[in-house]
């Protein structure tokens, strides 16, 4: 039996009507952009670690989501950040106001105004602790299988 979640495994058609869906797909929180729910699901597929979205929008007020994943190597982060931003571009035409850390490789930030992507290396996600540190913000359930 297959651990991949099943946005992952869908076909592109429901896919990307889960994407476009948006707050009314599985879990979905409002506010929360579509957009950011297609990064989440890019990085699963390129086996990002531990995809999470988190719903900013009432905690910070100047950006809607976050989407931290992470991957094993430094070579793995750039790899994931950079497929991230080729299929958002593709899919939505939209492209990142700002791009930090794809020549480190440990922590590479995409920011799309209303969302930011975060890709860690393993070792500096578990440093940081976003998810702690931001433990008030709901998880949203992106997954069509959750």
């Amino acid at each position: 039996m297959s651990t991949r979640p099943a946005l992952a495994q869908a076909s592109t058609a429901d896919r990307d009507r889960a994407i476009k869906l948006g707050n009314d797909a599985p879990g979905s929180v409002a506010g929360v952009p579509p957009a950011a729910l297609s990064a989440a699901a890019v990085a699963e597929e390129r086996s990002g670690h531990d995809t999470v979205v988190l719903a900013m929008g009432d905690l910070l007020g100047v950006v809607d989501a976050f989407v931290l994943t992470s991957g094993g190597t430094e070579r793995h982060v750039r790899s994931l950040a950079e497929e991230i931003e080729r299929r958002l571009k593709g899919e939505s035409t939209i492209t990142p106001a700002a791009v930090e850390g794809m020549q480190d490789g440990t922590w590479v930030l995409l920011d799309y105004g209303d969302f930011v992507v975060h890709v860690f290396l393993d070792e500096t996600r578990a440093y940081y602790d976003l998810e702690h540190l931001w433990s008030a913000a709901p998880r949203v359930r992106w997954r069509l299988d959750e």
